[in-house]
């Protein structure tokens, strides 16, 4: 089973160490996040619009996941990263890709309007990659 992702939820994934906007939206995003941290190889569908990890975003909070912002963002990471709307890549290329074509500043550019950008996690993420390093295991 492939684990569908929006753009700009690539670069997410990197940065995440268990912070999110609900406990069920951590609890997705854990087994999402350990899923590929543990199995490389697991394909992910590279789609537009909501994907499997908003499908866990609280209903109790203002929804963003259609919002014209979060579609011109996904499209800037996809563009940066160098993958196509459509593709199917094991998570292993997919981090091959990253660390080819993204830097750590630039999470200061694409991601300049998010709330989680200034805890400097996807930075530190994509500084991981691009050193080789294996993403930490999210601790609970």
């Amino acid at each position: 089973m492939n684990i569908r992702l929006r753009g700009h939820h690539v670069l997410c994934l990197l940065g995440y160490r268990g912070k999110g906007y609900s406990e069920q939206f951590c609890a997705n995003m854990t087994s999402i996040y350990e899923t590929l941290r543990l199995h490389p190889e697991t394909l992910i569908e590279i789609i537009e619009g909501p994907d499997d990890i908003c499908q866990a975003y609280p209903a109790d909070q203002h929804p963003h996941c259609h919002n014209e912002g979060i579609y011109l963002k996904d499209a800037a990471v996809l563009d940066t990263v160098d993958v196509e709307l459509g593709s199917v890549i094991s998570w292993e290329q997919l981090c091959s890709s990253i660390n080819t074509n993204v830097v750590p500043d630039d999470i200061s550019r694409l991601c300049a309007n998010c709330r989680w950008e200034p805890l400097g996690l996807c930075k530190e993420g994509v500084l991981l990659v691009n050193e080789g390093r294996k993403l930490p295991a999210v601790s609970g």
